[in-house]
């Protein structure tokens, strides 16, 4: 039997090692002042760390995966706080500084002292710095919030990035277009993916009147329908095909420069574009005009990531949302920790939209 001193982790080599992914056991380490000791319940697989494992994503390595999951405390040292051991927390995947320009302008995400979980080598802190893994220390400038009882483990470990960043994507223009329009409001959002989903969520709470949803895969857009949205088979045009020049807020999440250009066939004068998913090289925007962005007077803007107030928001929306919406159809089983090859290569297959991971 182990001793409880211990953690268990995957570490990643690097995509051009083999095995890549390697089960090691290290000391639970010590925390410092306004850390915590979270033992993880369920972390989740994102598409951003299948991209890591096949190279086309570069971080430092050795390293712990994995930015998704819910904990719960083990320990604390934050004085101030009402946290206790047993608690349920979900957590901001960035640790910010609070204090520099950018984190004052509410970007905290772009702190100039920026950490991001999941991404950091093992040499950067305690290490314990990726949910693929027993255990995980938050840092001192992390959020976090309580998940409530409404919530459960699987419904909880996305939430933290996917919904989160839909929720920063999403509340400035559910806050402007909500006023004063007597119209019919209709919102399309490019991808079904799991961004995809919680956008149609997030738009039909908010009170639109049409949530279309685009994608190239028939399957996807059979589970959209749950979510409130009307399904496009991007491309094609049909019955369900919003008209051009008729959409409110059209958002981008599914990464492929090619949807701009029906994007902006669909939205009407004076809407917004919101880009979300291209966060990679491949995404020049050959096909967009300055002509086009003036004569339609569009606000186009781009979102990486959230801030801290948003995760609140987050969980918020989903324990509203818990038992109007199959949210758990979108999780698969649990794998184990020492099953992360057969997890990893069920991620890859995409038959559901986050792989469970439950060590």
């Amino acid at each position: 039997m182990l001793s409880l001193s211990y953690l268990t982790r995957v570490v990643f080599k690097g995509s051009d090692v083999e095995p890549c992914l390697v089960l090691e056991k290290a000391p639970i380490p010590d925390i410092e002042d306004g850390e915590i000791l979270g033992k993880i319940l369920l972390a989740t697989i994102c598409g951003s760390d299948i991209h890591t494992i096949e190279g086309r994503r570069k971080e430092a390595v050795p390293s712990v995966l994995g930015h998704e999951g819910v904990i719960t405390v083990v320990k604390h040292k934050r004085p101030d706080s009402d946290l206790k051991p047993g608690d349920r927390l979900t957590f901001h995947i960035a640790d910010c500084c609070y204090d520099c320009d950018f984190c004052a302008e509410g970007l905290h995400q772009k702190c100039t002292s920026l950490f991001k979980y999941g991404h950091a080598s093992l040499s950067d802190g305690t290490g314990s710095n990726g949910c693929y893994a027993t255990h995980l220390v938050i840092r001192k400038g992390t959020h976090v919030a309580k998940i409530p009882p409404a919530i459960s483990n699987k419904l909880a470990s996305p939430l933290n990035c996917a919904l989160a960043t839909m929720v920063c994507a999403t509340e400035e223009i559910i806050q402007t277009q909500s006023k004063g329009t007597k119209r019919v409001k209709r919102a399309m959002i490019q991808g079904a993916g799991l961004l995809g989903v919680y956008g149609c969520v997030l738009l039909k709470e908010a009170g639109y009147d049409q949530v279309y949803c685009s994608d190239i895969d028939s399957r996807r857009l059979e589970t959209v329908i749950k979510f409130g949205a009307i399904p496009v088979l991007s491309g094609e045009s049909g019955v369900d095909f919003p008209e051009d020049n008729s959409v409110d807020v059209v958002i981008e999440v599914c990464g492929q420069r090619s949807v701009v250009s029906e994007g902006m066939k669909k939205i009407r004068i004076g809407g917004t574009y919101i880009l979300i998913g291209m966060v990679h090289p491949d995404s020049k925007l050959d096909m967009l005009t300055g002509e086009q962005i003036i004569r339609k007077c569009l606000t186009i803007k781009g979102f990486h990531n959230y801030g801290p107030s948003h995760l609140d928001k987050a969980v918020s929306l989903l324990a509203n949302t818990a038992n109007k919406y199959p949210y758990e159809e979108l999780l698969s089983l649990s794998f184990p920790l020492a099953d992360i090859n057969n997890a990893v290569a069920m991620a890859t297959k995409q038959t559901y939209l986050r792989v469970c991971i439950e060590p």
